[in-house]
C-alpha cells in the first residue's frame, strides 16, 4: 500500500477557539470565540497560520480566506459531557 504522505503534522491549539460548541450555553460558555474576539479588537498577523489555511475554517475579520492553503484545516467539538483541556485530548 502506498501512502500519499511521508510526514504529517497535527497542530491542536488549546485555548484559541474559533466559536462556540453546540452546549456552550448548557456551559455558560454562549458566544465563546477567544480567536475571533482577538481579530475584532486588534490586527493580527498570522501568516504562516494563514497559509495553512486558518481562515478558511470559516470568516474571521482580519484573516481572509486564501484559494490554495498549504495544509488541511477544521475544527473539532467534543462528543463527551465536559468542557475541559484533558476531556478534549483524551477524544
Amino acid at each position: 500500500m502506498s501512502s500519499r504522505f511521508n510526514r504529517i503534522c497535527l497542530m491542536v491549539l488549546d485555548s484559541a477557539g474559533i466559536g462556540e460548541m453546540p452546549d456552550a450555553a448548557d456551559w455558560g460558555d454562549a458566544g465563546a470565540d477567544t480567536l475571533g474576539h482577538i481579530l475584532e479588537s486588534r490586527k493580527v498577523d498570522l501568516p504562516n497560520l494563514q497559509r495553512l489555511g486558518l481562515g478558511n475554517i470559516r470568516q474571521l475579520e482580519g484573516l481572509p480566506a486564501i484559494e490554495n492553503p498549504i495544509g488541511s484545516y477544521g475544527k473539532c467539538t467534543l462528543k463527551s459531557n465536559g468542557k475541559d483541556t484533558t476531556t478534549g485530548h483524551w477524544e
